[in-house]
């Protein structure tokens, strides 16, 4: 058994907001409203300085800070159980398990963590496995693996991986953003979830990923539709699959729309729905901004098909 099984439900991959000025230091300000915004939208939990929240832009402080932000707004709302995850990439071993430390020293719960690919021509599955199990043998919180292909060099933990890592004691779980239903169905197959569970790492496969045993899901839609996802968690997870069924429908078009506008995209889309200050809508340098108005006006008109469901979810919990 795991040292302490991950929580299901919904987890949001909360944003990281920086001042748009030469050093592009955190807006604290905007930051700290952003997190009460996901603290009070019901979801299970947040992860911080996640893909998300440009980890790999972010300094071992700067992580330690955002824990900290994040408790204090949570513990502020009366989220005591409130669950936050740090996400942890470096170039090295050494460098994410010291991410697993400071999140460990700050208040996070668990350890959200990717492969590094600087070497990526170096990292064979063993190698990747070998990597797992040190970081979680040292790990003092448990880790979830991050399965993100796309963002680690075409680096991808495959099912025979994650069988193997499943049965550590500190690995509880895998975010699978690489889209793989199937791995979920493996995982559902081979664990229990409080053994070892699958997460969907987008939001427009939650209820497929839930019929075949997902336990939830982190996606970066939770910045802007948290509430409409934990809807559909809690619809599916009620016995009201059609209801699930339907609403997911509709979260597909927005989904995609956030989607493929990449982080800059997605971070400028909720500075506008959340009326957060223009000034931090960019990402850091040298991720470029989000300037485009074909795919400003693309993204919004997408955004908009599902805003108002999440404004009526929004006014019941007021």
């Amino acid at each position: 058994m795991p040292s302490r099984a991950f929580p299901p439900g919904i987890h949001g991959p909360s944003l990281t907001f920086f001042k748009d000025d030469d050093q592009q230091d955190i807006d604290w300000d905007t930051q700290a409203r952003h997190l009460g915004y996901m603290v009070t939208s019901g979801m299970r939990g947040v992860v911080l300085a996640g893909s998300s929240g440009e980890s790999c832009t972010l300094t071992l402080d700067e992580r330690a800070q955002l824990v900290r932000k994040a408790r204090e707004i949570a513990q502020a709302n009366g989220r005591n159980d409130f669950i936050i995850t740090v996400g942890c990439h470096a170039n090295s071993t050494r460098g994410v398990i010291e991410q697993t430390v400071v999140g460990h020293q700050n208040g996070a719960d668990f350890a959200l963590v990717l492969v590094p690919c600087v070497f990526s021509w170096a990292m064979t599955d063993q190698a990747i496995v070998d990597f797992f199990t040190e970081v979680a043998d040292r790990s003092p919180i448990p880790v979830v693996i991050y399965n993100f292909p796309k963002l680690v060099a075409g680096l991808d933990v495959n099912s025979d991986m994650l069988e193997t890592l499943g049965v550590h004691p500190n690995i509880c779980g895998v975010k699978l953003t690489c889209g793989g239903i199937a791995k979920v169905t493996r995982v559902a197959a081979r664990f229990t979830a409080d053994q070892f569970g699958a997460l969907s790492g987008m939001s427009d496969w939650l209820v497929p990923a839930l019929s075949v045993g997902a336990i939830g899901c982190i996606s970066g839609a939770a910045n802007i539709f948290p509430r409409v996802l934990v809807e559909i968690y809690n619809l599916y997870t009620a016995g009201k699959i059609d209801e699930a069924t339907e609403l997911q429908k509709k979260l597909g078009k927005p989904e995609w729309g956030i989607g493929t506008s990449d982080v800059n995209g997605m971070k400028w889309t909720t500075v506008k729905q959340n009326g957060y200050p223009p000034s931090s809508a960019h990402c850091r340098r040298p991720f470029p901004r989000f300037d485009d108005a074909e795919e400003q006006a693309r993204v919004r008109k997408l955004v908009a098909l599902l805003a108002p469901v999440e404004e009526e979810l929004r006014s019941k919990t007021v």
